[in-house]
């Protein structure tokens, strides 16, 4: 079994390409190396003392512990061992040696799994579950329980790597020994891991040099792993610890890399091609590695990796894990998916990570920190629909690069900024945003941002709140209940379209403002319409009769409106003054999608999310729950329905640039004043759409945020929420109902 990626690449026959031999080894030939021969040094001496004699006969009658060199031997015999000290000193070895392996052992702890053995990354799936984007940790890994790894995957690796893994105490001791001896003379390693040694390297022992005492190090932690680890938790370990290649880590993110599909979707034949991948990812992987080595070539790889995936299928038919059968319905080598650039967070994939990672974040019922995320592990699974992502980046795109020419205008075309979100209104799911160019370019994420004032889109919230709460009883207090206030029709209530008009409070006094001025209202281009009803004041989005109409309603029901509709408190302008009605709040595109959205679900609210369950370690942790509170009464949300329906079709209507040929749209456009923003949203009954166009310098010098005029913007005179934001919306949802059924709102019921 081959070492893993730490230990560098491996050859294609097995050879660790690091290795290198050592000097000075000793001849091998038997050489004698000089060694002198001589008698021993005995001789007789005559006419020896007597004494001398006595002394020497009674000291070699004294009993020796070894008896070694053999006093009763001579010659050559002398120095021959009898076999009971050969016996004996052998038993003693044994004895000690066992002693001190048994001391070793019970010395040796078992470390705790390494942080780099655990640390993962967290994936991001688009709705259809495709991934989108691996990110949070320095490693593609995640881990996943044996549960989700097919039998197939396990198989492939017991009988390519370690036939004995089901029985083993989790080591090789005929392997262990040619590897220590190996290691002893300095020759390659390999050769002497089971698939628990594997594991023990991959996640306890991490980066140690090769040497005797890791070897022996490896084999008691081995052991005890083999003893205090079920075979199930070890598989798991390995396969999740193992390197496939392609900076994979683990075989869920290798079934990702190579396949685009989950480990547990894995068939036999590309089980015993990972399996492959084992051997060393450099010379098996038919991408090729010739930037590791040059003989690590696309068409060598292919053809090792073909030779090695047929041997694994065949050990697997041989070993019982396959069937005849199951082997012939794989003939053919399963050729893994070209290797991708990566996934960047380049383009729109930046922001749409942003958004599910702060949806899981705020997510109480997770109590997950930034810190949790960091770690890695989580698969999130979000609402963002690539096709609909590309359609709204390609709809602004169009726009942009047909009307906004910063070169040939530096003067008004410079800085211009677009967002854009786009909601199901029957759930609440955040299905594409458009956040800016790109997101490691532009750090601010457009769809998301709130400071970007809304203008008369905020009328529909007006009309709401005078269609639900109706107006005040001029005669009453500047708080009243419903039984004080007069309901609101938007066709038969008339109010003054004139320019310039005064605006007064409900009670019929002129509004003053701070400086103690009659406050005038006026119109975009001075128009005036005379008398108008509300809906036709909607249809031309007149000013006057919406600013007076919040008056007659209260401000303060004109917030809980727009609240309830699902607007952010933190997002509105504070002051209650007549102009709060004309959209000086600046919510985000993406409240606003969700917030008309209201209108059209029959007054039903739904919290915008962007993430439908979170998965750790093949565990649901989290699951996205539909809740919806009734905001508005049916009657009242199909009302402002209806009337905004008119703002698109009929002729005179500011939005009738957002029409769509056989589906019926309801919207509002926005201009604030001094030309600083335009806005268009708008709804059928399955998608809520909110565009944003707006001049800002997000330079660091410009700290306070000061919008830019558009007066001259894109070669108009004056840029309108019909113009570009009605065109990109227009653009957008074509593509994006292309092949959904055309449905129609109910009929508006009287409020």
């Amino acid at each position: 079994m081959t070492q893993n990626r730490p230990d560098g690449p491996q050859s294609p026959d097995g050879e660790n390409t690091d290795d290198r031999r050592r000097p000075g080894l000793a001849p091998e030939d038997g050489t004698d190396t000089g060694h002198a021969e001589g008698d021993g040094g005995r001789g007789d001496v005559e006419g020896g003392d007597g004494k001398a004699d006595r002394d020497t006969d009674a000291h070699a009658d004294k009993k020796r512990l070894i008896d070694y060199p053999r006093r009763d031997k001579g010659g050559v015999r002398r120095w021959i061992p009898s076999w009971r000290l050969v016996v004996g000193t052998s038993f003693a070895v044994v004895t000690a040696t066992v002693g001190a392996a048994t001391v070793a052992y019970a010395l040796v702890e078992v470390p705790d799994p390494t942080s780099a053995a655990e640390a993962q990354n967290n994936v991001y799936y688009w709705a259809d579950g495709t991934q989108m984007a691996a990110t949070g940790g320095e490693i593609n890994r995640q881990i996943i329980g044996i549960d989700q790894i097919p039998q197939a995957m396990q198989n492939a690796v017991i009988s390519a790597e370690n036939k004995t893994f089901r029985t083993d105490a989790g080591v090789d001791p005929m392997g262990i020994g040619r590897a220590v001896v190996n290691m002893a003379k300095g020759s390659e390693t390999q050769g002497g891991s089971t698939i628990t040694q594997q594991y023990v390297k991959n996640t306890r022992l991490g980066d140690q040099p090769r040497s005797v005492s890791r070897k022996v190090e490896e084999l008691f932690v081995s052991i005890k792993v083999g003893a205090d680890m079920d075979k199930s938790e070890i598989m798991a370990g390995y396969l999740n610890s193992a390197y496939y290649g392609r900076d994979s880590y683990g075989i869920q993110a290798a079934a990702r890399t190579y396949y685009g599909k989950n480990a547990k979707a894995l068939n036999p034949s590309e089980c015993a091609f990972l399996a492959s991948l084992l051997k060393g990812a450099v010379y098996f992987d038919p991408a090729g590695s010739v930037d590791v080595d040059p003989a690590a070539t696309p068409e060598a790889n292919l053809a090792r990796v073909t030779d090695r995936w047929k041997w694994v299928m065949n050990e697997m038919v041989k070993d019982g894990h396959l069937s005849a059968a199951e082997r012939a319905q794989y003939p053919s080598f399963p050729m893994p998916q070209s290797i991708s650039k990566g996934t960047q967070l380049g383009g729109q994939v930046g922001y749409l990570v942003e958004l599910a990672k702060a949806n899981v974040l705020k997510d109480r019922t997770l109590d997950l920190t930034s810190d949790d995320l960091a770690r890695g592990g989580y698969e999130i699974h979000t609402t963002f629909d690539k096709k609909k992502v590309d359609q709204l980046e390609k709809a602004v795109r169009k726009v942009r690069e047909a009307n906004i020419k910063p070169d040939k205008r530096p003067k008004t075309d410079t800085h211009v900024q677009f967002g854009g979100a786009s909601v199901d209104p029957r759930t609440g799911a955040i299905v594409a945003v458009y956040g800016g160019e790109d997101a490691t370019e532009h750090f601010t994420n457009n769809a998301d941002a709130t400071g970007v004032p809304v203008g008369s889109t905020f009328k529909a919230f007006v009309l709401a709140a005078a269609l639900r709460d109706g107006v005040r009883d001029p005669q009453g207090g500047a708080t009243q209940g419903s039984a004080e206030r007069t309901p609101v029709d938007p066709d038969t209530n008339v109010y003054s379209g004139q320019d310039k008009l005064k605006i007064k409070n409900y009670d019929g006094s002129v509004w003053l403002t701070a400086e103690g001025k009659e406050w005038l209202q006026t119109n975009d281009g001075n128009e005036s319409y005379g008398n108008v009803s509300l809906r036709e004041a909607m249809i031309r989005s007149a000013n006057s009769p919406f600013v007076q109409l919040g008056m007659d309603v209260g401000i303060p029901s004109v917030r809980r409106a727009a609240v309830d509709a699902g607007l952010l408190e933190n997002s509105l302008n504070t002051s209650d003054v007549p102009s709060f009605s004309l959209g000086t709040s600046s919510p985000s595109a993406i409240r606003m999608a969700g917030a008309y959205g209201t209108f059209a679900d029959g007054g039903k609210q739904r919290e915008p999310y962007s993430v439908t369950k979170v998965i750790r370690q093949g565990r649901v942790v989290h699951a996205h729950k539909d809740e919806s509170k009734q905001a508005f009464p049916a009657a009242v949300a199909g009302s402002v329905t209806d009337v905004l329906k008119d703002v698109v079709e009929n002729d005179a209507g500011t939005g009738r640039n957002a029409r769509l040929p056989g589906r019926e749209v309801a919207g509002k456009t926005g201009t604030t004043d001094g030309n600083k923003s335009a806005w268009f949203v708008g709804y059928t009954p399955q998608l809520s759409t909110a565009i944003d166009m707006y001049r800002l310098d997000d330079d660091e010098k410009n700290r306070d945020g000061t919008f830019l005029e558009m007066f001259g913007t894109g070669g108009q005179e004056k840029v309108h929420g019909a113009s570009f934001p009605s065109e990109i919306w227009r653009t957008y949802m074509t593509e994006a109902l292309k092949d959904q059924k055309v449905l129609r709102f109910p009929a508006p019921e009287q409020p």
